[in-house]
């Protein structure tokens, strides 16, 4: 007997849960019937024993037989019994056959739900990950399912879409330090007369250059793994002494171009992650250099305004429309300057501020300058 009831219950997962419902539904209503024909079939009985009393020795015809008046009640009841057995007898296997078909309709249609999340799932690839259920019309547990469903796409995205952030971002953040490297040791070995103090100067610089390309990757990894979630390690940071390595770092330039350099700092205290902040000082001000005329010029304005520490770069520069701002926030954009072989950067600055500045829980926003240039001003939550 247990083994059967193995083997029954091995064969029935294996049906689908459509099936399953119909024959659960289908067996439900055949006992309930079942039950129905058996309560009829006594109370017919008891109701047909209950007419009135005949006197003694008179004689009854039921049906095509004559009874005496004593056994008229039991006659009565066993006809009335077998019409019931008869009529139950045909209406009972039609009840269940209609059963089984409303079980089938009305279980496939509550399934279809179910069924639009199965085929959603089984459509899903890494590229197709905004792919949803389309569910509108679903009601009660199903509808929670769907949305379940489809928030955990949702997730699903948000993670594989910070993930390609994460390699793109480190990919252009990279390439400076590396470059310096690449630099320094294709220089020096190119010298044939390096000395000592030349090779210690290397050094030096090759160990700054891989100290900031650890930073900055630490700095990324952290940021990808709280972005939308807040940063995990905060310390107090001044955006006035941030933007001191950012201005040493792109003051070589911008004196071969021939750039106006104008500074304002003022105390503007926040909390954050020193790293990711300077490198937002950082990507502001070289593309303040970067995207500008030569002879042009640049402000750095550091401040506590409104409850927030903000941190301003203008510059000079081409003239950007209003409406393509905005856009200047996406990555790989660089606004009306043309893409070329030969254009420094790759177009990520600007969308790596506005990543890490929603990490820090501030806010990033730039307008066009009369004339030409632009005007970018960060706010953080003062410390």
């Amino acid at each position: 007997m247990l083994l059967d009831r193995l083997r029954v219950g091995r064969v029935l997962r294996g049906v689908g849960l459509r099936p399953r419902l119909t024959l659960v539904c289908t067996v439900v209503v055949a006992l309930v019937s079942a039950l129905l024909l058996w309560l009829g079939w006594l109370l017919v009985g008891g109701v047909a024993r209950a007419v009135p009393a005949l006197p003694p020795g008179t004689a009854v015809r039921v049906g095509d037989v004559s009874v005496p008046a004593e056994q008229l009640s039991d006659a009565l009841g066993e006809a009335a019994r077998a019409d019931v057995l008869r009529a139950g007898l045909i209406a009972f296997p039609l009840v269940v056959a209609a059963a089984a078909v409303v079980s089938w309709v009305l279980v496939g249609r509550v399934l279809e739900p179910l069924q639009a999340v199965t085929a959603t799932a089984r459509r899903l690839t890494v590229e197709s990950l905004d792919t949803r259920t389309g569910l509108r019309d679903a009601r009660g547990e199903v509808a929670e399912l769907a949305a379940g469903f489809d928030a955990m796409l949702d997730r699903l995205q948000a993670a594989f879409d910070a993930q390609r952030r994460f390699v793109a971002n480190a990919s252009h953040e990279l390439r400076t330090p590396l470059s310096v490297l690449r630099t320094e040791v294709d220089v020096t070995l190119a010298d044939p007369d390096a000395d000592e103090a030349e090779l210690r100067r290397m050094a030096e610089v090759v160990r700054d250059a891989t100290r900031r390309a650890d930073d900055l990757v630490a700095g990324l990894l952290l940021l990808a793994r709280t972005e939308g979630a807040g940063l995990a390690d905060v310390a107090p940071v001044d955006l006035a002494e941030v933007a001191v390595p950012a201005l040493a770092a792109v003051r070589g330039e911008a004196a071969r171009r021939g750039l106006r350099m104008q500074v304002r700092r003022a105390r503007a205290p926040t909390r954050g992650d020193p790293v990711l902040l300077e490198r937002v000082a950082g990507n502001l001000l070289e593309n303040a250099v970067r995207h500008n005329h030569e002879g042009g010029w640049v402000e750095v304005c550091t401040a506590t305004r409104d409850g927030f520490a903000q941190l301003q770069v203008t510059s000079s520069g081409p003239v950007i429309r209003g409406d393509r701002v905005a856009e200047l926030f996406e990555p790989f954009r660089r606004g009306p300057v043309a893409r070329t072989a030969d254009t420094a950067g790759s177009g990520l600055g600007l969308s790596i501020v506005r990543a890490v500045v929603r990490a820090h829980g501030g806010r990033v926003h730039a307008e066009p300058v009369a004339g030409g240039g632009l005007r970018v001003t960060v706010q953080l939550p003062t410390a």
